[in-house]
């Protein structure tokens, strides 16, 4: 497979290594981005894909809690422009889908869609969302929401202007103390509570690299095990939440401060606009000239 300078370019924005080791890396794997990535991390070349956490899609993140703080739920609306996630509709229509999720529960974005909106006239999101479609010219979706129930604990919500959102289910421990909780997260990204929630495949794959970048250190076998232990446990220490420094107070970890306070992690949920989904790039000039061609 031929190796183009777009494949290099690729590769080198999503490790951050140099020209040579990435086109060494392609030609390696014969094309495969995936497997270039991996091979290169082993030999110690990157880091991770930094395109993972690459943001590359417009909307907002709302959320809404009953006044008592029994029920919360986050949702994310997505759009194709900054300018109309701006805007005064949108947001109230997230708004209003945020309302409408804490009230009506739905069970997937399915069901949510045919539930009529919270503060209208009785139509379903869904027509509501077309008629915002139509208003404003671009394609709106609701992506993704998740709904929580406090049942006796405490429901942390933060949400990092209109980008990042946060909810965290607390057994135990006070309002305060959940809300720090979640801006922790914000800021953080953990990726699980514990340990014992991180996938046993990603636990695999990652050893799997550090006993690679061990090995070429030329040290005797023993001495090698050591070292991927070691940098096993502070893999886990930066991904799970109680392994994490807690941001208002590095010296402890957010595990130490739970046990301070009695309190535990039931589970939390982080959305960030976009995460995860490809944004079309291109030339603005360039389509603007092939309309009027084709005009």
């Amino acid at each position: 497979m031929q190796i183009t300078a777009s494949m290099v370019k690729e590769l080198r924005e999503r490790t951050g290594a140099g020209m040579m080791e990435c086109k060494k890396a392609l030609e390696a794997s014969g094309g495969d981005m995936v497997a270039a990535i991996e091979s290169m991390r082993k030999a110690g070349l990157a880091k991770a894909d930094k395109r993972a956490t690459r943001v590359a899609a417009e909307g907002v993140i709302r959320a809404s809690q009953t006044p008592d703080g029994a029920h919360a739920a986050m949702v994310e609306i997505n759009c194709e422009t900054d300018f109309v996630a701006k805007g005064d509709d949108f947001a109230a229509f997230a708004q209003a889908v945020a309302a409408t999720i804490v009230e009506r529960a739905p069970v997937d974005v399915d069901d949510l869609m045919a539930r009529p909106i919270v503060g209208g006239d009785g139509t379903s999101i869904e027509a509501n969302r077309q008629a915002l479609i139509a208003k404003l010219g671009e394609n709106i979706q609701v992506r993704r929401f998740d709904r929580m129930r406090a049942d006796g604990g405490q429901i942390g919500v933060y949400l990092h202007g209109s980008r990042i959102g946060v909810m965290v289910l607390l057994k135990s421990g006070d309002e305060a103390l959940a809300r720090d909780i979640a801006m922790h997260v914000a800021a953080s990204r953990p990726l699980c509570v514990n340990e014992d929630d991180v996938p046993a495949e990603l636990l695999e794959k990652e050893k799997e690299i550090f006993a690679a970048q061990a090995e070429s250190s030329g040290k005797p076998p023993e001495i090698i095990a050591k070292m991927v232990q070691g940098r096993l446990k502070k893999y886990l220490g930066e991904i799970t939440l109680l392994g994490q420094p807690f941001v208002k107070d590095p010296d402890k970890t957010v595990g130490k401060l739970l046990q301070e306070a009695k309190a535990k992690v039931a589970r939390f949920s982080r959305f960030e606009v976009g995460e995860g989904i490809e944004k079309k790039s291109g030339n603005f000039a360039d389509e603007v000239m092939a309309q009027v061609k084709r005009s």
